[in-house]
């Protein structure tokens, strides 16, 4: 998955609150749109909870490659929850691993942004191919495979734009130094593929009735 592994002040102030404003303006945006449905659907709180405590034991366990990679289950958050309570689920979930020294509190609000890309883009090719792709199996890992790549493409152009302080490499270094990090979480993101729609083909068997 990505996430954006820097301790606080390797940002500048001026970066941390531009992404932080962004992050909490959705939240915003997505507390509205919640507001406006009268009716509460326990089913999907109760998804969501689910969602929120299995990704965040998943988010705490890294697989000894390459310095250590995990697995996020954001895309699953986004196929089963959607993009609009998915983003208060990343959110809950970057504030959880800042407290348990999983990345800066400065973090975030870029994190929370990186994280909601791959959550709505997950869940946008997933109701997309819905007419064209009927195997859930292979809907659930196209449309996590894409979510992460475009979470790794987010949380490059992030630290690209924001810069680092206190390292003395050129943009172009950086961006090497990005790209080889990119190509293994996309490795990674291989086999979360798999997992997810191991996921969602054996709840679409068991329990349809999530998936609607």
């Amino acid at each position: 998955m990505a996430h954006i592994h820097l301790e606080d002040g390797s940002f500048t102030l001026l970066w941390v609150i531009v992404w932080w404003a962004a992050a909490l303006a959705g939240i915003g945006i997505a507390l509205y749109l919640l507001r406006r449905h009268k009716k509460t659907d326990n089913r999907r709180i109760t998804i969501a909870a689910f969602c929120t405590a299995a990704a965040f034991v998943l988010f705490q366990v890294e697989i000894p490659v390459a310095g250590g990679v995990h697995i996020s289950l954001t895309p699953l958050i986004g196929i089963l929850t959607g993009p609009v309570i998915g983003l208060l689920i990343v959110f809950i979930l970057n504030i959880l691993s800042a407290a348990v020294g999983h990345g800066g509190w400065g973090m975030i609000g870029a994190n929370t942004l990186v994280n909601f890309s791959e959550v709505i883009v997950a869940y946008a090719i997933w109701r997309g191919l819905k007419s064209v792709l009927p195997n859930l199996f292979a809907r659930a890992g196209i449309a996590t495979f894409c979510g992460l790549l475009v979470g790794n493409i987010m949380m490059m152009g992030i630290i690209l734009t924001s810069g680092i302080q206190g390292v003395n490499q050129s943009p172009e270094q950086i961006l090497a130094g990005l790209s080889l990090i990119a190509a293994i979480n996309i490795a990674v993101a291989v086999l979360e593929a798999l997992i997810t729609g191991l996921v969602i083909s054996t709840l679409g068997t068991m329990r349809p009735d999530l998936l609607e």
